[in-house]
């Protein structure tokens, strides 16, 4: 069973990848027309290219993640690896949830 302070990292986690993906690419779209780019398409791009930072960001931005897996791995502590999936999972799905929203407002098709 998850726990309630768990289950909110997972949340917070989503919504911080989440973010990342809507806030860099519509300011990023500000930016674009200020210097007469097309903002739609630099849009469309920036979603598709800050989907790995909205990772980073939501996992915290340091090797925390990695060590947590590592001593799951090797010391025995199988819950760490268990819960930096699920964060990982979670992030994954905040910034792919961005991305959609992106591609749907844009109505751009995202490639892999």
């Amino acid at each position: 069973m998850i726990s309630r302070e768990f289950a909110g990292t997972l949340i917070m986690d989503f919504f911080v990848a989440f973010g990342v993906i809507i806030g860099g690419s519509l300011i990023g779209g500000m930016g674009a027309f200020l210097i007469g780019k097309p903002p739609l398409s630099t849009v469309h791009d920036l979603a598709a290219s800050l989907k790995i930072w909205a990772l980073v960001a939501a996992i915290g931005g340091t090797f925390d993640a990695i060590t947590s897996l590592e001593r799951g791995l090797f010391y025995g502590t199988h819950a760490d690896v268990y819960k930096t999936v699920g964060m990982m999972c979670a992030a994954l799905a905040g910034a792919n949830a961005g991305t959609l929203l992106i591609q749907w407002i844009t109505q751009e098709q995202i490639s892999p």
